[in-house]
């Protein structure tokens, strides 16, 4: 996870100033850290989990690259046996980084700031206690000057969460803050651009990936980003909130791109003036690619459909590991028999995949797409037959974002369709928030209804029940509506997929913040897409970090004003 500082810094320093604090600067830089040191560090309060801005902590350990402090408080209370564990696992988590992480993220990405801001080679890594949800961080902001940024610590600094101290995974936390702090020089420091962050968090994800810890699938961090993908799909791979949900469909889109276009996509992208879809675009020329960001993520988008090597490489993943990988679509039922016409509205941001398949009805089917004049929808489809062949087709919308798709004997020759559309319209500004857009299909079949063959009816009425037990399996959930005494407090932590009687309740208090906040004034008991949005805008509201988590800040906040307060 890493912070920012803004988009750029400019500073003058003059006269005295400026040689007052290149001289204070340097007599802190040749202090000598030892043993024990007590350093009261500025900290990130969003991640902190008390809200805290300093943090005092001790020097517990020096290593050949790296300075390990621990918050001061958490570490008076562990008992000696404790410290003493502790120390063994700060030695291997050193090894682990001086054998591993160091040389080979270093030997790809290039090099962090160094002797650094502080003139000293060795990093600080500081473990402090943070939100459940977060397992590390950078600060942009260590890599000023005080005179810049007063709450610098004005060193190659890191920060990780003390509640993994114990844990193995702890070196994949720190190999991707590490890959952040590589980053800032690479990209800050030697071209003066800022990465978005979408892309920064791409590559320090995929480090897991490239250190060897995902070698083994199960229980490792790609096992985990595949089944927060199974969760919400969906989600875009460049509107960035720091939820599992984002960093799960970016590294399995990052997955998918170095599969194809090999890694140096991801080191030329870094090691360039450019930034984000631009950066990505002149690395995959670099490589004589002939797709560009746009076809890859399309084709990306098919290949989570289909997952299917034989007819086209393109359409699936080369790594072994997420080759039975695949997305359940939404399902829409077409009536068995006759004709039919049905319409349906979705919303979606930038770079989200979204999979319907339409199965059903018998007879000629068409199907209208449409949505905002102006915008860019790929819309790639796929057709199976009987025999469960498919192909892959485009369905390429005009001028005013329409465009349709004829499918004859549907329902006899074919069994079903799936429309794959994207919204690839946004290429820059993606530190910015995504706004919605919506699209709209109609499906319509003119069949026959076939009176006289009572024995075809009946079988297809009798696949009925098999197809509403499909429903229950891929996305049958419980609306759950609250009762009156459960909207009188929110006592559990709500976000994306969650679901229950307390979702209700933050929908039916978000729909009472009034149009502003939530439009759509929806309560299912489903935390969905609709709802994480009125949660953003009720935190941004009240100067709350504008996650769409549901935490304790933006629950106390919520519990505050459903008591009177």
């Amino acid at each position: 996870m890493k912070t920012f500082v803004g988009r750029k810094i400019f500073y003058i320093f003059i006269g005295i100033a400026f040689f007052t604090g290149a001289f204070l600067g340097l007599a802190d830089n040749v202090k000598a850290a030892n043993i024990g040191d007590i350093v009261n560090f500025n900290v990130d309060k969003s991640f902190d989990a008390t809200g805290r801005t300093q943090v005092p902590a001790t020097l517990v350990q020096i290593n050949s690259k790296l300075y390990f402090y621990i918050e001061k408080s958490w570490w008076d209370l562990q008992t000696p046996l404790k410290q003493a564990q502790i120390y063994i696992n700060l030695n291997n988590l050193s090894e682990e980084f001086d054998n591993n992480i160091y040389p080979n993220l270093t030997s790809l990405f290039g090099t962090e700031w160094n002797p650094g801001i502080d003139n000293d080679s060795k990093i600080s890594v500081l473990f402090e206690t943070m939100n459940s949800t977060e397992g590390g961080y950078f600060r942009e902001a260590d890599e000023y000057d005080k005179l810049q940024l007063p709450d610098s610590n004005k060193r190659e600094m890191l920060y990780l969460a003390v509640s993994n101290i114990d844990n193995s995974n702890i070196k994949i936390i720190l190999g991707h803050e590490f890959a952040h702090l590589i980053t800032f020089n690479q990209k800050n420091k030697i071209y003066g651009a800022e990465e978005d962050t979408w892309l920064n968090e791409a590559r320090a994800d995929y480090t897991s990936t490239i250190l060897g810890y995902d070698s083994t699938y199960e229980g490792s961090n790609l096992q985990q980003r595949v089944k927060d993908f199974i969760e919400n799909p969906s989600d875009s791979i460049t509107d960035w909130s720091g939820t599992k949900y984002d960093y799960a469909s970016l590294d399995l889109f990052v997955h998918y791109l170095v599969d194809h276009y090999g890694i140096n996509v991801l080191t030329d992208s870094l090691k360039s003036g450019f930034v984000g879809v631009d950066s990505i675009n002149k690395a995959l020329s670099k490589e004589g690619a002939k797709e560009n960001f746009s076809q890859i993520f399309t084709n990306w988008t098919i290949a989570l459909a289909v997952n299917d090597c034989s007819q086209n490489s393109q359409y699936c993943y080369l790594n072994p590991k997420l080759n039975s990988l695949r997305v359940n679509p939404t399902l829409i039922f077409l009536p068995l028999a006759g004709s039919s016409s049905l319409s349906a509205t979705n919303v979606t941001k930038n770079w989200s995949g979204n999979w319907q398949k339409i199965i059903g009805g018998s007879g000629d089917l068409k199907l209208e797409f449409s949505s905002i004049a102006g915008l860019n929808f790929q819309v790639p489809y796929i057709i199976y037959d009987k025999s469960n062949s498919y192909s892959v087709n485009f369905l390429t919308p005009d001028q005013n974002e329409k465009g349709e798709i004829n499918i004859k004997d549907f329902g006899t020759k074919y069994s079903s369709l799936i429309i794959i559309p994207s919204l690839q319209t946004k290429l820059s500004g993606f530190d910015d928030p995504d706004l919605i857009y919506p699209y709209s299909f109609t499906v319509s079949i003119t069949g026959k209804d076939s009176g006289t063959d009572q024995a075809l009816i009946q079988k297809l009425l009798a696949q009925i029940d098999v197809l509403k037990a499909e429903i229950a399996r891929i996305l049958g959930q419980k609306v759950v509506l609250p009762t009156q005494s459960s909207c009188l407090q929110i006592n559990n932590n709500l976000y994306l997929g969650a679901s229950g009687v307390e979702v209700s309740c933050l929908q039916s208090f978000l729909k009472n913040q009034g149009v502003d906040i939530y439009p759509e004034g929806f309560v299912t008991g489903n935390f969905g897409k609709l709802t994480q949005q009125a949660a953003i805008n009720f935190q941004k509201k009240y100067g709350i970090p504008q996650t769409g988590y549901v935490g304790i800040i933006t629950r106390t906040k919520i519990n505050q004003l459903l008591n009177g307060g």
